[in-house]
């Protein structure tokens, strides 16, 4: 388990533009409960893995790229440390970048759990998009923006908060100039 003002972490990504929209920095926690047949991190599944990072140090190093516009969470498992990626999310915010979280539960889950979790609600809601959902080699699709298998979605929070109802992102293709 990690100490108050750290993050146990596998590794990061200082930048990304696989881990969601935008160029990212993305942080991959160290622990994983779900241990998704074929999952592409198995490195980050042991709890006792990787190391313990602080937080103000992963913020210096998000703070030495001007033009990141969010900062991924990924794994492992953040909502196993929901604390201290909230904690980190709250400081990210601060700074103008979005926040999209990976997580092998289901918001379904996650939001049952946020009754009775302060930190998994915390985490929820500075979360812009989850990709939620458990990997499953039957449906990979290498195709999918920012997933691994077809049974993962990408669900706008901040539209899901405001309309009362899960609302799936779709990608805003960009405009070539003819």
């Amino acid at each position: 388990m990690s100490q108050a003002g750290t993050i146990r972490l596998a590794g990061i990504v200082r930048e990304s533009i696989v881990d969601g929209p935008g160029f990212r920095f993305t942080v991959f926690c160290q622990g994983c409960p779900h241990h998704c047949p074929g999952c592409h991190n198995q490195q980050t599944h042991d709890f006792a893995g990787g190391k313990d990072v602080a937080l103000s140090r992963i913020l210096e190093e998000i703070d030495k790229n001007p033009l990141l516009s969010g900062v991924t969470f990924s794994g492992g498992e953040p909502f196993c440390q929901a604390g201290a990626f909230a904690d980190l999310a709250e400081e990210v915010e601060k700074r103008g970048l979005d926040i999209v979280t990976f997580s092998g539960y289901t918001y379904e889950q996650l939001r049952e759990k946020a009754e009775t979790d302060e930190d998994t609600a915390r985490l929820l809601t500075h979360t812009w998009l989850l990709i939620d959902g458990p990997f499953k080699k039957e449906e990979k699709d290498l195709t999918l923006a920012f997933r691994g298998s077809r049974n993962q979605r990408i669900i706008d929070l901040n539209a899901t908060r405001k309309e009362g109802r899960l609302v799936l992102w779709e990608k805003k293709e960009e405009k070539s100039g003819s």
